[in-house]
């Protein structure tokens, strides 16, 4: 069991650590928002989507879509869509913005599930790579290592979230924000390349 939970502690960091288009929406409304208790409906919901998603593909969701070769090519090029609309809306936003600004409960529930449920790439992530390294162990190990890596979630996103606080009282104008943003957008936009890529290939 032990050898189940560090594997998926280690899988999970590596696959979220990368900025990606929900880590920066959960770090902007840390950063903007003035009380942390304000930024939990994008955490918690944020951290249901992938403790949702990692049941899934633990629970043999990955299997299944394996058998499905048609599916990978329009994960990738819905992916790569999906990510080059989001980078533009990234970049192009500011701490002023639609995309940026102190959402309400009900927004913030909404933007997430949008970037945690519509994200091509969160979804090979979850379903390829955690559902797929599951597939190493049985019974309660497997569950032992969906755990650990929903853990990570959890524990990341409100981390994260106390992260933007601290970042957006020290930066009251918002520069640091904008360029975070600029620095994020080109780095999703990277992973909008790769997957055309992967869609290239696939064909």
């Amino acid at each position: 069991m032990t050898e189940a939970i560090v594997h998926g502690i280690i899988l999970a960091f590596g696959l979220i650590l990368p900025l990606g288009v929900q880590n920066i929406f959960v770090f902007n409304q840390g950063a903007l928002h003035p009380r942390f208790r304000n930024t939990l409906p994008v955490v918690v919901t944020a951290a249901v989507c992938d403790t949702l998603l990692i049941t899934a593909a633990v629970g043999g969701v990955s299997l299944l879509l394996l058998t499905l070769d048609w599916l990978t090519p329009v994960i990738y090029g819905a992916g790569a869509l999906f990510l080059l609309y989001m980078g533009r809306q990234i970049w192009l936003s500011a701490p002023a913005s639609a995309e940026t600004r102190q959402l309400p409960a009900r927004g913030q529930i909404g933007y997430a599930l949008s970037v945690s449920l519509l994200n091509p790439h969160a979804l090979l992530d979850t379903i390829g790579v955690i559902g797929t390294g599951s597939l190493a162990y049985e019974g309660m190990e497997r569950w032992g290592f969906a755990a650990a890596t929903a853990a990570v979630s959890w524990l990341w996103f409100l981390g994260l979230a106390a992260a933007g606080r601290v970042l957006g009282r020290a930066d009251t104008s918002g520069r640091a924000v904008r360029l975070l943003n600029k620095g994020s957008a080109l780095l999703i936009w990277a992973m909008a390349v790769y997957m055309a890529l992967q869609l290239w290939r696939s064909l």
